[in-house]
């Protein structure tokens, strides 16, 4: 059999999945099911009483005609049906080919495969391909059963990959797969005929009567007709994206109908292009076959593969979008036959859908799809948490970014270093390519405080960094990123590290043409390195298309790139015509806080004859100082209080943006091509929600507040030499962690919370170290016993009684005031600790942490007005004492039960306005008990649940 090429040549074998392996041997009688499995909560701390959640399990189960499996549980269930898949490989002992077959193998099994697709089995699969030939069948005249050989190369993978096996340039460019088919299809010894004139394939032989009444619809009566919206790109870029409807028969061809919308005769003259857009869409494009494709079939086509090369115009715009070469007009659609049924999948493409998938393909774009707010989301400047973070993540905008420039999987590296104190041995490396995180490494690690289930954060025994390397299909390395920065949860490091190299891109799309120089620069300020020659490779098409869009409106004024990163509210620049309406409630934005709008954004003409509402929202929230709105939306709207409302108009955006939200795209590029139009805004300020008090005492402290005052607490504990501690309100555990990377005296620690969430998260950290204890020289080796209790600290419990040391960090401020009075007198009265330290914030440093403004020494004392127009550091805030108040309060305490009580603190200054930013109080007990007075620990007094204990005893046995 003649081949066309050396049968000794070796050749890349396509290595085939499982499941792929299960398919080529048995087809439609492989029956996977998958059902959801609950297993028992493994929480990996001994002796936690808190059931811990699981993520959700599956499991397979492979129906053969031969045999039965099931799979082991998996987090994923094509996880589970690959194990299905590979476990019945083993058991019915199919052998599967690690060797590369030679040409002439590839050659022989891709002759196969076309004599099955043309097969009487075939036609009735629920395949892409099937649908195509039942079409076909359906097809008048000559052009009954023809088909189209371009149809065939995209929509069947096997015969892709066999293509792939003799030309491995297929990868890169599928259309190469025509001229081996058209080969192949001369070889099938008279099964199926083809055309060296065009390009299609037929069955030779007519199909039999009961496979076409079963396999090809017969329509009774007038066919029916179905118009279907697409979209043409013109090749010319002096011509716009316009709008054409398909009219598609339930007798016909779809493909003949784009052709003709083409300009051509029939199908068989169109190639279609890979899916844009969202995986699960069939949206393509189409454009016509240059006759190049039309081979002398004595030439050998490798040879002429090769040489294959369109004399056409590239489509510039057309070629971007998809990633592939595409010639001459185009024409995009979502319409094809999908493995679900056999009836014509459709989806209308708009001329506003085709302007939302094109800005999909850079960093903001995606964060403005996913927070449908195309011009008024912005891809933040910084991720702060999880939690005021809106719209997709950075992680999860990095990947889609890859995806959408046909780039490998974004490969995750991060690096965990210990914190001082620990030993080096500890440090790890950690690859996340392509898995997403645990729930316990992305959520938020803050504790819950004793009276509402809000605490500090949990100190790590790690800090995390995280390196990111982009590279190509081919694995040439394009963009790499390793920040030098550290964080405390593993989430945090890759988030960040992922917007950093998103805030690059995204500055790079919004200037494409910027010098080498300049580019070098803002990279290096990222911690970014960039290989030139295979970045600018990659996006090439990126820059030939840069200034197609703002030709189409040449003259209209448009927002340049750099304005976007400052605002000017004075007439004539970025924001005019501002207008603020409705009385001042007082409730104003500060940095940090979470804001609600309702807004609505218009294209209006300059004489305001014309108004189209482009996009509008009833409630939006973003965060303020993260740069997650478009900046001169944010500068107007920290001018407002709750309850007021602001009109302006701004120079337009950038036009694909502008059509990407409007839904009569027609008419409004009619108005962007008048040139004498602008943005209108006009946004309402509903509510505030008060910034996180750890964010903005993280602005202002380095180290950050929480962390002071819990080396403020370890250095007392350290010197008080006491043996016993009792950490009221200890959320997830941040002071005992913190106090098991130093050498004390302590032999026994315990801790207490309401909030069982918190006490989980405390409960794996303290088990993760002390069970690690094996080091007699370890800081923490005098630890012989620790214990965690859910309860409150407003009720007495006797095994508490007379703890060396007590601590209460930033917890009586989530109470109401009259629990914390009662605190107060149930630990002095009744739990009797020789030592207390209490914290709080100070009210009255709220000014400068909030950045408002410290009174004048003009401004009467006794005016309340300007302290009170200060909020509380976080909403779940009950009260928040000034110095006066707290000083009070603790004298009195210490007065009433025998105790001395000194002042301090952490943040700011004692000397100088306003204080410490949190003020300490150090209660001493004066004398020491007399008779038995006060409660012991009969086990009377037992309130208290024990949520987890640890023994050094125990464990070491």
């Amino acid at each position: 059999m003649e081949t066309g090429g050396s049968p000794a040549v070796a050749v890349k074998k396509t290595t085939l999945s499982p499941k792929a392996i299960i398919s080529q041997k048995f087809g439609t009688n492989a029956i996977y099911e998958v059902e959801e499995v609950q297993e028992p909560a493994e929480n990996g701390c001994p002796g936690l009483a808190i059931s811990q959640k699981r993520p959700c399990l599956y499991r397979c189960i492979l129906q053969l005609p031969e045999i039965s499996v099931m799979s082991g549980t998996f987090k994923k269930k094509k996880e589970a049906e690959q194990s299905a898949a590979e476990m019945a490989i083993k058991e019915l002992g199919i052998q599967i080919s690690t060797s590369s077959p030679t040409l002439q193998e590839a050659w022989d099994k891709l002759v196969d495969r076309i004599a099955h697709l043309f097969s009487d089995e075939f036609l009735s699969y629920l395949h892409p391909l099937s649908g195509h030939l039942r079409a076909a069948l359906q097809r008048e005249g000559d052009l009954y059963g023809l088909v189209p050989v371009p149809v065939m190369a995209i929509f069947d993978s096997r015969l892709s990959n066999l293509c792939k096996s003799i030309n491995p340039k297929v990868e890169s460019n599928p259309f190469l797969a025509i001229p081996l088919i058209m080969r192949a299809a001369t070889r099938s010894s008279g099964l199926v005929a083809s055309s060296e004139e065009q390009l299609w394939i037929r069955r030779q032989d007519p199909y039999p009567p009961e496979i076409m009444e079963s396999s090809v619809s017969q329509t009774s009566g007038s066919p029916l007709s179905t118009l279907i919206e697409a979209v043409r790109i013109p090749c010319s870029l002096e011509k716009t994206v316009e709008p054409v409807t398909l009219d598609v028969s339930s007798t016909g061809y779809y493909m003949d109908v784009i052709a003709k919308k083409l300009g051509l005769t029939d199908a068989t003259s169109v190639l279609a292009s890979r899916t844009v857009g969202k995986a699960s869409s069939e949206a393509r494009l189409y454009f016509a076959a240059h006759q190049s494709y039309l081979l002398d079939m004595s030439s050998d086509p490798l040879i002429v593969n090769e040489a294959l090369r369109f004399e056409g115009s590239l489509n510039a715009r057309a070629s971007y979008f998809c990633g592939q070469s595409i010639y001459g007009d185009a024409i995009l659609a979502s319409i094809g036959y999908t493995w679900k049924s056999k009836d014509l999948f459709y989806e209308d493409v708009t001329v506003q859908s085709y302007y939302r998938m094109l800005i999909n393909k850079i960093p903001s774009g995606v964060y403005k799809l996913s927070r449908e707010a195309v011009l008024t989301a912005e891809l933040p400047l910084v991720f702060t948490t999880r939690a005021n973070w809106r719209g997709s993540l950075p992680r999860e905008i990095l990947c889609m970014f890859c995806r959408q420039h046909r780039l490998s999987e974004p490969d995750f590296s991060v690096v965990s270093t210990p914190l001082k104190g620990l030993s080096e041995s500890t440090t790890s490396h950690k690859k996340l390519q392509g898995i997403d995180s645990t729930e316990e490494e992305i959520e938020c690690a803050n504790g819950g405080a004793i009276a509402t289930g809000t605490c500090e954060s949990a100190e790590s025994a790690v800090t995390y960094q995280c390196e990111v390397k982009i590279f190509s299909k081919c694995h040439h390395l394009i963009i790499e990123c390793f920040p030098k920065n550290s964080f405390k949860k593993q989430n945090d490091s890759i988030q960040n590290t992922s917007l950093k190299v998103l805030s690059w891109l995204n500055a790079y799309f919004k200037d494409i043409d910027m010098p080498l120089e300049k580019l070098n620069s803002t990279a290096n300020i990222l911690d970014i390195r960039i290989c030139h020659e295979n970045f600018f490779k990659e996006f090439a098409l990126c820059r030939s298309i840069h200034n197609v869009y703002h030709s189409e409106t040449q003259g209209v004024k448009f927002l340049e790139p750099n304005s976007l990163s400052m605002l000017n509210t004075m007439p004539g620049q970025a924001v005019f015509s501002l207008s603020i309406e409705g009385p001042d409630s007082g409730v104003c934005p500060s940095n940090g806080s979470l804001l609600f709008i309702s807004y609505s954004v218009s294209l209006v003409t300059e004489d305001e004859h014309t108004k189209e509402i482009l996009e509008s929202s009833d409630e939006f929230e973003f965060e303020i100082g993260a740069g997650a709105v478009i900046p001169h939306l944010e500068a107007v709207v920290t001018q407002l209080s709750v309850g007021q409302s602001a009109c302006f108009k701004t120079d337009l955006a950038p036009k694909e943006f502008i059509l990407a939200a409007a839904v009569d795209s027609a008419r409004n590029f009619s108005l962007l091509s008048s040139e004498s139009c602008c943005l209108e805004y006009s946004i309402t300020l509903l509510r505030v929600t008060e910034p996180l008090e750890e964010r903005m005492e993280q602005a202002l402290f380095s180290p950050p507040l929480s962390k002071q005052r819990v080396e403020y607490a370890v250095q007392h504990i350290r010197q008080s030499h006491a043996t016993t501690l009792v950490d009221f309100g200890c959320g997830s555990g941040s002071l005992l962690d913190a106090l098991l990377n130093h050498p004390t005296s302590l032999e026994k620690v315990v801790g207490i919370d309401i909030s069982q969430k918190s006490l989980s998260r405390a409960a794996k950290i303290l088990h993760s170290k002390l069970s690690k204890n094996t080091d007699a020289n370890a800081p923490f080796s005098g630890i012989k016993s620790a214990i965690l209790y859910d309860g409150s600290i407003t009720i007495f419990d006797s095994r508490l009684c007379e703890f060396d040391i007590g601590t209460c960090l930033e917890v009586i401020e989530h109470m109401e005031e009259d629990q914390a009075y009662l605190f107060g007198d149930v630990v002095l009265s009744s739990f009797l600790p020789k030592i207390l330290i209490v914290s709080t914030p100070n009210y009255e440093y709220n000014v400068i942490l909030q950045k408002a403004n410290l009174p004048s020494q003009e401004d009467d004392p006794e005016d309340k007005t300007q302290s009170q127009s200060c909020k509380f550091r976080n909403h779940d805030h009950k009260f928040e004492w000034t110095r006066e108040q707290f000083n009070s309060w603790a004298t009195k305490l210490a007065a009433k039960h025998n105790y001395s009580v000194e002042f301090s603190g952490v943040g700011g200054s004692a000397d100088s306005e306003p204080g410490f930013a949190s003020q300490i109080a150090v209660f001493r007990r004066m004398s020491p008990l007399q008779g038995d007075v006060h409660p012991k620990d009969d086990g009377s007094a037992c309130h208290y649940n024990v949520i987890w204990e640890w023994d050094r005893l125990t464990s070491s046995s």
